[in-house]
């Protein structure tokens, strides 16, 4: 086994811990709390019942949380024999769920709770390579399933990869949205515009400084993101730059930490934190695994001004102390009372960041 593999599968797969939220560090009138335990939370969606459905990447089990009224939750295991089952959506009453290479449909879920859930295999043809394998999905304003097809790779130039897919919810229909991408685990749309957001993770293996990784904005069909010919705003590739224009792909909205490894994406929709943050992006940082010092481990905030960004900027911080992490943040939602939800697959954890202007958060502004 590689040296760079051996490092990999540490990070991939650690050791379980405890994290402690007292390292936490938010802005005042902000605070966190573990809202729910589950085994290895990685991707988040809501149901229409509020059912919060929470898959996972390194086990095979996908869980549905449900909250009571007194605000106490708990974790009803619905499936536990998929292979890296990372990928989670729901529309229109079904539930979806992608392994690798497979995507199945849960009907009618929320009435099955606790009961013989059902599930469907979808005709729709994935890699089954796993290098970059676990795939994020998502349903947009258009009512078509998104599918992010990571390149399976470090860094190479493969058809039929690197990229984002979209098609009917039956997966009929298939067509190519957005590429040259070269791994996206997350992804939104914009609440007003309906323009697909998403994060990229930048190649490894440049040092600890290169590339960035990326926020981007694909406001339309059929643009190119750079990968592998060019990272950032105007990196060229040292393997396949050569000959290539960088200014001829569409480059970030907000180049992101080196190697912090941004997962989840979500504009904030809600009423409960104050204004200045609504319509704004957040970003789980699942945190850096080949630096010699360590970055990410937090949950980050892009601000913008339109389309474009004008500050990036830690939101909550502390998951990572001395080198040491005790937390890795993974997906983003926000609640129905306007509280954000962050999963976190090391500790097996869902918090639950709140607001209450009384706590020292002064005025709405």
């Amino acid at each position: 086994m590689s040296k760079y593999l051996s490092v990999l599968l540490t990070f991939l797969f650690p050791a379980a811990a405890v994290a402690s939220l007292d390292d936490i560090r938010l802005p005042p009138g902000f605070t966190i709390e573990v809202w729910a335990e589950v085994p290895k939370a990685r991707s988040l969606a809501f149901g229409d019942e509020g059912t919060l459905f929470v898959s996972t990447r390194s086990g095979s089990s996908v869980y549905a949380v449900v909250e009571d009224e007194g605000g106490s939750t708990r974790s009803i295991e619905i499936a536990d024999d998929m292979s890296s089952p990372n990928g989670i959506a729901f529309f229109d009453g079904d539930l979806y769920v992608a392994e690798i290479s497979s995507v199945y449909r849960f009907p009618d879920i929320e009435q099955k709770l606790g009961g013989e859930v059902e599930r469907e295999l979808l005709d729709i043809d994935l890699p089954a390579d796993r290098h970059h394998g676990w795939r994020y999905i998502g349903f947009g304003p258009d009512g078509k399933l998104y599918i992010s097809i990571g390149a399976p790779c470090n860094i190479c130039d493969r058809p039929g990869y690197a990229q984002i897919v979209r098609m009917n919810p039956d997966g009929s229909g298939r067509e190519t949205y957005a590429s040259g991408i070269r791994n996206s685990v997350g992804f939104t749309w914009h609440p007003e515009t309906g323009d697909l957001w998403f994060t990229d993770n930048g190649r490894d293996m440049l040092g600890d400084d290169l590339p960035p990784c990326e926020l981007n904005r694909a406001a339309r069909q059929g643009l190119h993101f750079g990968y592998p010919y060019c990272h950032g705003d105007d990196l060229p590739d040292p393997e396949f730059g050569e000959g290539r224009d960088c200014a001829d792909y569409t480059r970030p909205v907000q180049q992101l930490g080196p190697h912090v490894a941004p997962l989840g994406v979500r504009f904030y929709t809600g009423t409960m934190f104050p204004s200045a943050y609504r319509g704004q992006v957040f970003i789980a940082e699942h945190g850096s695994w080949n630096r010699s010092e360590k970055i990410g481990y937090r949950v980050t905030l892009v601000r913008l001004e339109g389309n474009e960004a004008v500050s990036y900027e830690p939101f909550a911080d502390g998951w990572l102390q001395r080198e040491e992490y005790s937390g890795r943040p993974v997906d983003l939602i926000v609640k129905g009372d306007g509280s954000l939800l962050v999963s976190d697959d090391y500790a097996g954890r869902i918090y639950r960041i709140s607001y209450d202007a009384g706590a020292g958060g002064g005025s709405d502004k």
